[in-house]
């Protein structure tokens, strides 16, 4: 098995949506979570808040905020096990995240040794 990163940006706008399509939208996410973790898929994972920086370059430079635009901010991530990139592909069209037009981005991770 291998562990794949699935990093999910855009989707639901949770400053601007109503109550009940937030109840619901947490209600699909747990649902499938709650499926990867009975069937052992799932790692581990988080949401992320809109709150950050990104440093860059040699000289470090500081700049507020980790993204450019709405569409491109990282909402969370969670790491999974599959037995190949397509396997973890699979996974990743379960995520709830496709209904309110946002993105997965599926990558392998490499073991740091």
């Amino acid at each position: 098995m291998k562990e794949y990163m699935l990093l999910f940006r855009g989707g639901l706008d949770f400053t601007t949506a109503s109550p009940e399509l937030l109840q619901q939208s947490m209600m699909k996410w747990m649902t499938w979570m709650d499926g990867l973790k009975a069937d052992g898929t799932y790692l581990s994972g988080e949401r992320l808040t809109q709150q950050g920086a990104v440093l860059s370059g040699p000289e470090k430079q500081l700049t507020d905020g980790p993204y450019a635009e709405g569409k491109e901010i990282v909402a969370g991530f969670i790491a999974i096990k599959a037995n190949d990139l397509q396997q973890a592909i699979e996974i990743a069209k379960g995520c709830p995240i496709f209904e309110y037009d946002g993105s997965t981005e599926v990558q392998e991770i490499a073991k740091m040794r």
